[in-house]
């Protein structure tokens, strides 16, 4: 079977790892202080913050801005629960908004309409690591007054009109675990431009703990340290920041080849009747996911047929204002949502996908959409 997703890692990830544990220091040090210089090298990011989980960095960023209870923040229902999650573990209430049906990014005008008073934060899901009408969403919250918390988990490398998605804005939420576009493993970082809103987040990421361990080594006392701030314990371990900094190296690389994998099926599947590929721009866009939609009446057929014939597919995402525990919290039509829902089919797309294999995904994807044409063609018509 190939999968839908498969970390690309190797033996320049395996020495890395093999140099920490050779240190005898695990958790947090050195390794991941040099992890996150290197991506705000990367990104020309002011601060940068590592954290475990791309989850605990969407969390730790809407604590950072002080949003909280009584506060709402503006989400896609189509993301992962994780977006969502981190809204409601900082005790806000969060508010479901449509999409762009050819994109799936967040339409931009419907979360205008759903702003109110209690409106303190807005987050833009990057969804398959194309980035939403940033420029928008930024004059909006400026007007507003609330904060654009983007989760792009999805987008590390992505750009925004030739500006890198991180390096512009309040703060941008990325993950690195094991089928994210680079790895730690499981990690995730927050990109910042406030200093005071990174220092709180670095303090949240342990404890509330104004010192770590690695810093207060070799000072007198090094065993005391103060609790003065609310805190979890989200910290990025060296051991795992040594793997996203053998993964950085190859950044560009990486993106290259997921790039010309989406481009190859976009080729492929342009002029298909059944299938459907969303409207990406490669140029800016560090592809995450591949998404084409099928008509939901086929969709269980679609995917029943590549799994018959060795290619896995998924479904990015399941709507969160249908899920048990989340819609207490949905309030108004979402119709491109709920439309778009029963069509979206995720293929494979992978750093080491071979050439081999994308002919596969191709020539099954074409064959599916020959049967359904033969299909329609055998339908009898009734006679007017």
């Amino acid at each position: 079977m190939i999968p839908t997703a498969r970390p690309s890692l190797g033996q320049e990830e395996l020495n890395a790892v093999g140099e920490v544990f050779s240190s005898g220091w695990l958790g947090l040090g050195s390794t991941t202080y040099e992890f996150e210089e290197a991506i705000k090298r990367r990104l020309g990011a002011a601060y940068v913050v590592a954290v475990n989980t791309g989850s605990s960095a969407l969390h730790l960023a809407i604590e950072a801005f002080g949003i909280g209870a009584g506060d709402e923040v503006i989400v896609p229902s189509l993301t992962f629960a994780a977006s969502v999650q981190a809204i409601i573990a900082a005790g806000a209430r969060p508010v479901f908004c449509d999409v762009d049906e050819d994109t799936l990014l967040m339409d931009a005008a419907d979360v205008e309409r759903r702003v109110t008073p209690r409106t303190r934060g807005v987050m833009p899901v990057h969804y398959c690591g194309q980035p939403c009408d940033m420029d928008r969403l930024l004059v909006l919250a400026e007007r507003q007054g609330f904060a654009v918390i983007e989760d792009a988990a999805h987008a590390f490398g992505s750009t925004s009109r030739g500006r890198i998605i991180g390096s512009f804005g309040h703060a941008t939420c990325f993950s690195f675990d094991p089928i994210k576009t680079i790895t730690c493993g499981e990690g995730g970082a927050v990109a910042l431009a406030d200093g005071e809103a990174a220092e709180r987040l670095r303090r949240m990421r342990l404890l509330g703990i104004d010192k770590d361990a690695w810093r207060r080594q070799g000072q007198a006392k090094s065993w005391w340290y103060e609790v003065t701030a609310p805190g979890w314990r989200y910290h990025l371990p060296n051991f795992c920041a040594a793997i996203g900094l053998a993964q950085l190296r190859r950044l560009d690389e990486i993106i290259a080849r997921r790039r010309a994998v989406c481009l190859a099926y976009d080729a492929a599947f342009g002029e298909l009747a059944s299938v459907r590929p969303l409207r990406v721009n490669y140029e800016e866009t560090a592809p995450q996911l591949y998404i084409v939609k099928v008509p939901a009446d086929a969709r269980g057929r679609f995917m029943e047929f590549l799994a018959a014939r060795g290619v896995g597919t998924g479904v990015h995402y399941l709507p969160n204002h249908r899920q048990p525990f989340f819609a207490p919290y949905a309030a108004g039509a979402l119709p491109r949502t709920d439309r778009v829902a029963g069509e979206i089919v995720t293929l494979p797309l992978y750093t080491d996908l071979t050439d081999a294999e994308v002919g596969t995904v191709v020539e099954t994807v074409r064959a599916f959409d020959r049967m359904v044409a033969r299909a329609v063609c055998a339908t009898p018509t009734r006679a007017s």
